[in-house]
């Protein structure tokens, strides 16, 4: 166990606090219209909102790349292809999602710096303009698929659970997106399903942190946030 990466920690956090903060992220923007000219209306209307709505989103899908590898290492002990699969495909996907976030910010200030319609001139302009990370989209589909028929064939999930986990594959994907659908809602409802008795599981089992470990965990979050407000 204490030569697993991320390890135990990180994946039980991941199991956790992935799928509730994207279900949180999703959940703040609910009432609104689900494609861009819509979002950037919000923002204009609420972006306190707005930005708590896509900060807590974007937060939630980094931290389920550990939630992946965990699954993963279920899924491995007996299918290790259909697990190394999965999670690559997986962590692709997050990786687009998180392109997605970073461009549906920058979408939001220019609502702030230009105005709405200004702002929804210029992203409709360039809705469609090729990115690198267009690749990552069949990713973001597949790979929730995958990892779900490798958790049915290794035994690592039960029926229900495996279909719950296949959900996650229809979270619409892209930018400003809202996402409040009622497939969607479902897609998240099924991660969380999924992950969080796993999570909770994880950090039930085994000796519990060091003080320092935790202490210094504790400390470098806020830290980390301060360093980048000042750079």
């Amino acid at each position: 166990m204490t030569n697993e990466i991320p390890g135990r920690w990180a994946e039980g956090a991941g199991l956790v606090l992935g799928p509730l903060l994207t279900a949180a992220g999703v959940l703040t923007r609910l009432g609104q219209d689900d494609f861009f000219p819509g979002q950037l209306a919000a923002h204009a209307a609420h972006p306190g909102r707005m930005a708590w709505s896509y900060g807590l989103f974007a937060a939630g899908i980094v931290l389920l790349w550990p939630a992946a590898t965990a699954l993963g290492r279920r899924i491995g002990a007996t299918r290790p292809g259909w697990a190394r699969w999965g999670v690559t495909l997986v962590v692709l996907g997050l990786f687009g999602r998180v392109f997605h976030a970073g461009v549906s910010h920058l979408a939001f200030q220019l609502v702030d710096v230009l105005g709405l319609e200004t702002a929804r001139h210029v992203v409709e302009g360039t809705y469609g303009a090729f990115h690198v990370f267009k690749a990552t989209n069949v990713c973001v589909m597949a790979g929730w698929l995958v990892l779900a028929v490798g958790a049915h064939l290794a035994g690592a999930l039960g029926p229900v659970r495996c279909v719950a986990l296949g959900l996650a594959a229809a979270l619409p994907l892209g930018v400003l997106k809202g996402s409040t659908d009622p497939v969607s809602l479902l897609a998240l409802a099924g991660l969380i399903v999924v992950m969080v008795p796993l999570g909770v599981e994880a950090l039930r089992r085994g000796p519990a942190p060091r003080w320092w470990a935790a202490a210094l965990t504790a400390a470098f979050v806020p830290l980390a946030v301060l360093l980048g407000l000042v750079g």
